[in-house]
């Protein structure tokens, strides 16, 4: 669901970034105030390069002739909380943007907003959330799980029709686009949901804490009476650890199978307007984004320059490298102003 340049005005493309840059902003903000122990750093670092290598394979949804992608926006706010969900997932856009060339530079604060802002800040505190209370379950992950991702894919599908409508798109009418948008993106979003569900119940299994501490932060007043971790819960290491082999694996060796049908925007494009990519206006702002993207998309389409599909494993080992640095310094920052503001605090 990364959109391209050419399904933006200059206009809508700069509101979005305006939009996204402040929820990023208030995102920030709120983890400087709440608890971000030093265990999330690595979490925040390793789940970001796992949804990263996620997003590179593309699964076949069976008789549409179309492929689907994770988003991970509930699974990172389900991990993380979602304010630092958000800014993991904007670091795994951000490099797919610049690196690889995916999704456009001009319509990266919509990708951004679409995958990140609506289910982080919107579908987990007001759907995933409160499925899971008082604590969760096993059923109540599944059902949250499923129920927040098909919602969050389902507004997220909506954003990119009523962004390029609003960008008076003509190859692209509201009303044939959303047609095909919505349904496709069902579809995705029911896998995605399983995905998503049996990954965090494993992470349950193996350690209840960092679920709840993301839910309801230290000692939150819904789990009094509540363990956060059982007798034999694993220690947050082994979690780290799975998620670190599952971004080599995916990066690496099952990218390499990803499914070649078009995603779901490209194959409602495709039957709405006859192609999977539009003709960028002559706006001097397309010059300028695409002038830079072409400068720092070192591996474009996840692939070396000649295009023969060598690349792949390379490009996804790199991505998930790139993310797991910048979601982790984020983190370290983060965290280490936290431990100043307190020192400071503490010394007055």
């Amino acid at each position: 669901m990364h959109m391209a340049d050419a399904l933006l005005s200059p206009q809508v493309g700069v509101g979005m970034y305006a939009a996204s840059v402040a929820a990023i902003a208030v995102a920030t903000a709120k983890i400087k105030k709440d608890d971000f122990g030093e265990s999330k750093v690595p979490l925040m670092a390793v789940s970001g390069a796992m949804v990263f290598a996620a997003q590179m394979i593309n699964f076949t949804i069976p008789g549409t002739g179309s492929s689907g992608h994770i988003g991970g926006g509930i699974l990172l706010a389900a991990l993380l909380g979602p304010f630092a969900g958000l800014l993991a997932l904007s670091a795994v856009l951000v490099i797919q943007c610049l690196v690889f060339a995916d999704g456009g530079l001009l319509a990266l604060g919509c990708n951004i907003f679409n995958m990140g802002v609506i289910p982080c800040l919107f579908i987990y505190p007001l759907l995933f959330r409160p499925i899971l209370s008082p604590s969760p379950t096993a059923k109540r992950i599944w059902i949250g799980s499923t129920a927040g991702v098909v919602a969050a894919l389902q507004l997220g599908a909506f954003g990119v029709v009523a962004e390029t409508t609003a960008s008076g798109v003509a190859a692209l009418p509201f009303s044939a686009f959303v047609v095909l948008m919505q349904p496709i993106h069902l579809a995705i979003g029911v896998i995605e949901g399983i995905v998503t569900a049996a990954i965090l119940n494993f992470v349950y299994a193996a350690r209840p804490s960092i679920l709840t501490s993301a839910a309801y932060g230290s000692g939150a007043p819904v789990l009094r009476g509540h363990a956060p971790d059982r007798g034999r819960a694993k220690s947050p290491k082994t979690v780290i650890i799975v998620f670190a082999c599952i971004a080599v694996i995916l990066g690496a060796a099952m990218s390499l199978f990803a499914s070649a049908n078009p995603d779901g925007l490209e194959w409602s494009m495709e039957r709405v307007a006859g192609t999977t990519e539009l003709e960028t206006g002559e706006s001097t702002v397309f010059s300028i984004v695409s002038g830079v993207q072409d400068r720092t998309a070192i591996l474009p389409d996840y692939d070396f320059a000649k295009g023969d599909g060598t690349g792949t494993s390379a490009a996804g080992l790199i991505g998930a490298i790139l993310v797991f640095a910048i979601a982790g310094a984020a983190g370290l920052v983060i965290r280490v102003y936290k431990k100043r503001r307190r020192k400071n605090i503490d010394a007055i």
